[in-house]
């Protein structure tokens, strides 16, 4: 089995028991594990998801996850709330919009803002870019990337990025129609974890242009959404170490319950880097579970796929003939 590539990881700074990184070449340094958005949408009660953001934020965890869609913007509520009392200037915010149009970007830009109760949001990414048509869209005429250029030029943005989910080739066609309208992004989300080297894999196709163009990579699903897990190949802090040990800015990941935030903890208070025969170990573990992509699910179905059950968050479509 060839392993991947490798490639340096950015330099680490320490404070505390928190690892800290370049994000890219913006000159902006992030925690070496990020707050996934998602996840801190679950809890029943608002005050819970406000205390395990405040608790992650007095840990050293600098950079925080959102999106639009998220619980139809609970997250970024909740969030904007726990980001209340000084708490906002701690962290480095990063929130994604659905939009593929000017108009519907534009809008979703507007509503972060005021659900997050921010002037400025750090870094906006295109969210779910999972169709090969998505680039060509984002960058058309009355496109997304209209809005969010006028948004970063009036102040309110700062980096822009995107992420996806779905196949490395997509993602190749985003950075390739970036480029022929002479733009980069600054970062760039993708799944990174044990069974990504195995299959369709973002570490061996995308990664590696990341590096050499100096965007920030931020990895996620680095236990896929626990789904790695039920596979019986690899801990809950191997898969987290696993993916810390690859040239990500930062790991984002999900704590649902301060148990699971304190885990994600240890997993960076406990990190090494690996060795070459420590990779090779557990990616042997793990390459038959991963042949077929059964446990890296949001490549092969449409179950993750919240634009997909949900195409009015993209924006207005064109009809072609019935």
């Amino acid at each position: 089995m060839k392993l991947p590539a490798t490639t340096e990881r950015p330099k680490e700074t320490v404070s505390g028991e928190m690892l800290y990184r370049p994000l890219g070449s913006t000159g902006e340094k992030v925690s070496v594990i990020g707050l996934g958005g998602y996840h801190i949408g679950l809890q029943k009660e608002e005050k819970e998801s406000i205390r395990i953001i405040r608790a992650a934020i007095a840990a050293g965890i600098t950079f925080m996850d959102n999106c639009w869609d998220y619980h139809d913007g609970a997250s970024e509520v909740r969030m904007g709330k726990a980001l209340r009392d000084g708490y906002r200037k701690k962290v480095f915010l990063m929130t994604k919009i659905d939009g593929r149009t000017r108009k519907a970007a534009s809008g979703q830009i507007d509503q972060c803002l005021r659900r997050l109760q921010t002037d400025v949001i750090d870094l906006l990414q295109y969210h779910e870019v999972i169709r090969l048509e998505d680039p060509d869209r984002i960058f058309a005429d009355g496109g997304a990337q209209e809005a969010v250029l006028a948004a970063k030029k009036a102040g309110k943005v700062r980096f822009i990025g995107f992420t996806g989910h779905k196949d490395p080739l997509v993602h190749l066609r985003m950075l390739e129609v970036a480029k022929e309208h002479g733009f980069q992004f600054d970062t760039v989300q993708m799944p990174l974890n044990v069974m990504d080297a195995h299959f369709r894999s973002f570490e061996r196709h995308v990664l590696p242009v990341l590096v050499k163009e100096g965007i920030g990579v931020l990895g996620m699903k680095a236990l896929g959404n626990s789904l790695i897990l039920t596979s019986k190949t690899a801990t809950p802090v191997e898969c987290l170490h696993y993916a810390m040990n690859l040239p990500t800015s930062t790991v984002i990941t999900g704590s649902d319950s301060m148990k699971i935030l304190k885990q994600n903890l240890e997993a960076v208070k406990t990190f090494r880097p690996l060795t070459q025969k420590q990779v090779a170990d557990l990616l042997a573990r793990t390459v038959q579970a991963a042949s077929r992509g059964k446990f890296e699910g949001f490549k092969t179905t449409n179950g993750f796929d919240g634009t997909a059950k949900n195409p009015g968050w993209l924006g207005e479509v064109d009809e072609g003939p019935g």
